[in-house]
């Protein structure tokens, strides 16, 4: 297997209630039967009935809520960004779960969840700067 994610499918109980929730933070994206695909970068967000999900994992579709292990993280460029983006995301439906703050690492970051649940961490780490397309490479923690 190849060292590579090419998309993250979201299981929602409402897509269009998650389509928008997304579209209100800018985000531009395709339904196509019932299923929703964003481009994010070099990967796709694809948002997909919560119960269509499981039952095409094989899995018995199982109670929304509660962490389920998972967290997407967004980096920004700015600890402003970090505040900004916090802020749509209330404005649009999310529920701010830590409030911006550096954090025990020492960086700036705060995380939501969207009306489904899924966190979101929104962080601005100079440690793991951004390329101009948005990109991040990872350091190489073994210099350190």
């Amino acid at each position: 297997m190849e060292q590579r994610i090419t998309l993250i499918t979201l299981g929602v109980s409402d897509p269009a209630r998650a389509k928008a929730f997304y579209e209100a933070l800018g985000w531009r994206g395709q339904e196509v039967e019932e299923t929703v695909f964003f481009q994010a970068g070099g990967l796709g967000l694809v948002l997909w009935s919560r119960d269509k999900l499981a039952r095409d994992c094989g899995l018995e579709p199982g109670p929304t809520g509660g962490f389920d292990g998972i967290v997407l993280a967004h980096n920004v460029r700015s600890d402003a960004e970090v505040d900004a983006l916090l802020a749509a995301a209330e404005r649009a439906g999310g529920t701010i779960t830590k409030p911006a703050a550096v954090n025990a690492v020492g960086f700036y970051s705060s995380a939501f969840t969207d009306p489904d649940g899924h966190a979101w961490e929104i962080a601005h780490n100079p440690g793991f700067p951004l390329a101009e397309d948005g990109t991040i490479t990872l350091p190489d923690f073994a210099s350190d």
